[in-house]
């Protein structure tokens, strides 16, 4: 494929007679245009057309071509994708055609759409005869066209390269295009089309296929990957192997032979800037500014502070006030004095006043006297405890209830606390005598934590083993796995299910009364009691407490594997110009190797060397000696064919199928891309070429069904 830029328009088009010949090779990838008689074309476009619309204006525009890379930013491309006016090798599109010869006529300097010029146009091999019809239809009825001829690109080509030298009269053309691939002989100076070949794939799935394996290999990279880069990936990096399986191996083994033909392609990256350390004057910039805003939060904390003693010391000065008036009243005046207040006791205001003045203590950052105690005495506290229930109100009795709770979980509250005070006080005490006797010892005390530490582990481990596997009677293990229910059971379910029978045996069978007698609820708890349990936790905790002592003072202790957080994300490392790195390894000879093993990529159809076989076994009625000059004058064509190592592939392959000592050459074009319109320039500016065309008259004359059997001479 051409990398090429926009054409621009010729000037000289008046300067031609209407007699000289116009010759377009209307190729799947790009459409060539140019005078009869000349080397080279005048105007060179990839065959697409894409319709966008003007972000501006919202007008639709065709743009045939190639992108002008400055002028397509004012359009938005993302609604409309490249056509092509191809289905497969065969015009399919003609209105996206007409499009096409629109700009090529115009771009060639065509003054309006009227084409008074012959023209010679390229096709497929066995072109079908509806597509070769509307394409006549189309240059007659569109652009007055005088008289046309259809030729074969790959027969033009071959004929071309018969002149130079480079093949003979008698011979072979093996053409790949964008999606198909052709062989078929000549005889004579002719074509045969009857034995032709064809095969779906050319260099569009070569493309697509390099594009494929690149995506799965890098997917962080699949938008870099872009269908022209593939492309041009593909036309100066793949090569074809001579022996696949063998190059496959070469790559599996990762010689140095494999290293020197591995490619790889630098993506843009950009360095992520470093850092740099900050010297001393931002060190010292940084701490005064943490040290004003520590102060700034420390101003803030003391203007806080200040009002909350304010409000608590105004508090407190209500309180002892309120209590001073109590003093002072008779005892028939304080219910309608605290009738106005929202305290309903005496006893509630002094509560608060103990409150209030710890709090101010607190505030103040004074010590708090931890002998006084904020509460006030049990009995004044919960005063309906100790009265009967005989002797209280329902009001009385619902509140005896509520002191009744309060005090049982203060008194709960207070033990709870006691017992963490004595477990951390015995903590401590543990702690120092350990650390006395590693002074005065420090071997055996040593030696004493890991003896400690084996014991431990081995009695939770069997504990554990027991609880899952059930204990052994008499230290006996039933090897058959035989053993009964009582076996596989532990002490505790043992004690549980004999006091279950011992109750069953006892109720009989009448009633069911369990539960309705105290002795039932000791028996309950007696069931449920598992010591095993609480030892458990008791190892545990002290196996916890070795097995840190142990980490702090040995340094060869190895602690238990701790599992793995699989939530846990992955350390995030910075990104260096290797990750922006697309290496081509097996990649450079595995896509065109498609071209000989088009299964590779879901085609069940005959590879190129193949096909060359298929061609000869067509040619029923030829003689060996002619078949002999076919296969001695193959030539290769075609702008699918150029990687390097096709031409001795392809001559290997032919010789597995040729017989013994068949003469075989293989040889490529001269240009394989331009030869086709160097083919039909030649031949339209030769003097037989009128003869070969028809003219409109022709067309209307004799029909569509007279193009089936047309075919023009190429033998002058």
């Amino acid at each position: 494929m051409l990398s090429i830029d926009r054409p621009v328009r010729q000037s000289d088009y008046n300067c031609f007679s209407s007699t000289t010949p116009i010759v377009i090779d209307n190729g799947g990838s790009h459409f060539r245009i140019g005078w009869a008689g000349e080397s080279d074309p005048r105007v060179i476009f990839r065959n697409t057309v894409q319709r966008p619309r003007h972000r501006a204006t919202g007008e639709t525009t065709t743009i045939v071509g190639d992108h002008d890379p400055a002028l397509i930013k004012y359009f938005d491309c993302t609604r409309s994708s490249s056509r092509s006016p191809f289905d497969s090798n065969v015009v399919y599109q003609f209105e996206i055609m007409e499009y096409v010869l629109d700009y090529g006529f115009e771009r060639l300097g065509a003054q309006g759409i009227q084409v008074d010029h012959p023209i010679l146009m390229t096709e497929c091999p066995c072109n079908p005869v509806s597509s070769r019809s509307k394409m006549a239809e189309l240059l007659f009825e569109t652009y007055g066209v005088h008289s046309i001829a259809f030729g074969v690109d790959a027969a033009f080509s071959y004929k071309f390269n018969q002149q130079l030298g480079i093949c003979d009269e008698d011979g072979l053309v093996v053409c790949s295009g964008l999606a198909t691939s052709h062989a078929f002989p000549f005889i004579r100076g002719e074509p045969v089309l009857d034995a032709c070949c064809r095969t779906n794939i050319g260099g569009y799935h070569v493309t697509d296929y390099l594009k494929q394996l690149l995506s799965l290999k890098y997917p962080q990279h699949m938008s870099s990957i872009t269908w022209e880069k593939a492309e041009d990936m593909k036309m100066e990096h793949c090569y074809v192997a001579e022996d696949y399986l063998s190059e496959l191996e070469l790559f599996q083994k990762k010689t140095k032979e494999a290293e020197e033909k591995t490619r790889c392609w630098q993506l843009p990256w950009v360095p992520p800037p470093q850092e740099e350390p900050p010297t001393e004057e931002e060190l010292a910039r940084k701490a005064a500014l943490k040290e004003k805003q520590g102060q700034r939060l420390r101003d803030m904390a003391a203007a806080k502070r200040s009002v909350r003693i304010m409000e608590l010391e105004n508090e407190l000065r209500g309180l002892e006030d309120l209590v001073q008036e109590l003093d002072e009243m008779d005892e028939h005046e304080i219910s309608s004095f605290l009738s106005n207040t929202v305290y309903s006791s005496r006893l509630e205001i002094e509560s608060a006043l103990q409150k209030v003045s710890q709090s101010l203590r607190k505030a103040r950052g004074e010590p708090s006297d931890s002998e006084e105690r904020v509460d006030v005495l049990s009995a004044e506290k919960y005063p309906l405890i100790g009265i009967p229930d005989e002797k209280l109100t329902p009001e009385q009795l619902k509140e005896k209830r509520r002191q009744t709770f309060i005090k049982t979980m203060s008194e709960g509250r207070s033990r709870a606390k006691q017992k963490r005070a004595d477990e951390e006080t015995q903590k401590e005490k543990q702690i120092h005598q350990d650390e006395e006797k590693r002074c005065e010892n420090p071997e055996l005390y040593l030696e004493s934590l890991r003896a400690k530490h084996k014991e431990l582990s081995e009695r939770i481990e069997q504990r554990k083993r027991l609880k899952t596997n059930g204990s052994k009677t008499n230290g006996s293990q039933n090897l058959n796995g035989a053993g009964g229910r009582g076996e596989r059971l532990n002490a505790a379910q043992r004690e549980r299910m004999r006091l279950l029978t011992t109750a069953a045996f006892d109720r009989g069978k009448g009633e069911d009364t369990f539960g309705a007698r105290d002795e039932d609820w000791q028996l309950y708890k007696l069931m449920s009691r598992d010591n095993d349990d609480e030892e458990d936790e008791e190892d545990e905790a002290e196996l916890a407490r070795v097995t840190s002592r142990l980490q702090d003072i040995d340094p060869t202790y190895i602690g238990p594997l701790q599992p793995t957080n699989i939530s846990q994300p992955a350390r995030i490392t910075p990104q260096t110009a290797e990750d922006f790195q697309i290496v081509l390894g097996v990649e450079r000879f595995r896509c065109p190797e498609i071209l000989f093993q088009p299964p590779m990529v879901g085609v069940d159809q005959a590879g190129l060397d193949e096909m060359v076989g298929v061609l000869f076994r067509r040619l029923y009625g030829v003689d060996d000696a002619i078949k002999e000059r076919i296969s001695n004058s193959i030539l290769v064509t075609g702008g699918s064919l150029l990687f390097p190592g096709l031409v001795p592939r392809l001559e290997a392959g032919v010789r597995k199928i040729r017989p013994y000592l068949s003469p075989i050459r293989v040889v490529r074009a001269s240009d394989p891309i331009l030869d086709a319109w160097r083919g039909a320039s030649a031949y339209a500016s030769a003097s037989q070429f009128s003869s070969q065309t028809f003219s409109r008259e022709d067309y209307y004359e004799k029909g569509e069904d007279w193009l089936r059997g047309y075919h023009i001479k190429y033998a002058h």
